[in-house]
């Protein structure tokens, strides 16, 4: 993997986990032009590599993303519409990118998640918060729409219409408590841990056979909008499984009792 802008630092572990943490914990991990590319440039390199299992995001300091940088906020208003509409498509898609990639994406996340820092964590898989963690959809509070970089698409479909609506329209933060009982994260854990959980749990992924996951990663992003089209999707899906040398390996190893080795084949 190439090395990334130090706005983003990525380490890549020999168990096939990466971590990708937003650096720039004197400004909460606030978005810049350039940390929105190098996003974009992580995913393209991801979708590259057979060898990745899992991602987790993560911010550097006490807060995961506070959102749009406030200098970078500050010049919008004296964009042209034209201009600013190709540069909230682009930033949008590196967001949104992360929901897209094959490989399951953890977030892992303590202090703030406000605005893009929010649609950031919500493109996630599965999202793992400290007890300081809290999330807000800031847009609304600065006049613009809570809808922002799939935010309202994305936070629906987790809590459902009601909650969303309510954390949307109002702007306020979301607790980590609050936010484990209405189901937008898995799981909370001390302040400090969170890395580390999300690596146990990327680590539960991993021994999976990795088509089986990158299968399931699509049927969850998929969306069907019927029981019918879910289980075309499903019976796709298991089919193609059965051909992978994979699904013959892990059958064999149940049977022996024993770890499966996977060659994602």
């Amino acid at each position: 993997m190439t090395d990334i802008d130090v706005e983003l630092t990525v380490d890549r572990r020999d168990d096939g986990i990466v971590v990708a943490t937003l650096n720039r914990p004197d400004k909460l991990n606030a978005l810049t032009d350039g940390l929105f590319r190098d996003l974009a440039r992580l995913q393209a390199e991801l979708a590259e590599d057979s060898s990745v299992r899992a991602l987790i995001l993560t911010g550097a300091g006490r807060g995961f993303c506070a959102g749009l940088d406030l200098d970078l906020a500050e010049r919008l208003p004296g964009m042209t519409a034209v201009d600013f509409l190709a540069t909230q498509e682009r930033w949008a898609a590196s967001i949104v990118g992360f929901h897209r990639l094959s490989v399951p994406v953890i977030a892992a996340i303590s202090g703030p998640a406000a605005g893009a820092g929010f649609a950031l964590a919500l493109a996630a898989d599965i999202r793992i918060v400290s007890r300081s963690a809290r999330f807000n959809a800031a847009f609304v509070r600065v006049g613009l729409s809570a809808g922002d970089c799939g935010a309202s698409w994305f936070l629906p479909r987790i809590v459902g219409h009601g909650r969303a609506a309510e954390i949307l329209l109002t702007g306020r933060f979301v607790p980590s408590d609050e936010a484990l009982a209405i189901g937008l994260v898995s799981d909370v854990v001390d302040d400090g841990a969170q890395l580390d959980r999300a690596i146990e749990v990327a680590a539960a992924i991993r021994a999976n056979s990795p088509f089986g996951m990158r299968m399931t990663k699509q049927i969850l992003a998929s969306a069907p909008t019927s029981l019918e089209a879910a289980l075309a999707v499903e019976n796709r899906t298991q089919v193609l499984a059965t051909r992978t040398s994979d699904m013959a390996e892990a059958v064999s190893a149940f049977r022996e009792k024993r770890t499966p080795r996977f060659e994602n084949a």
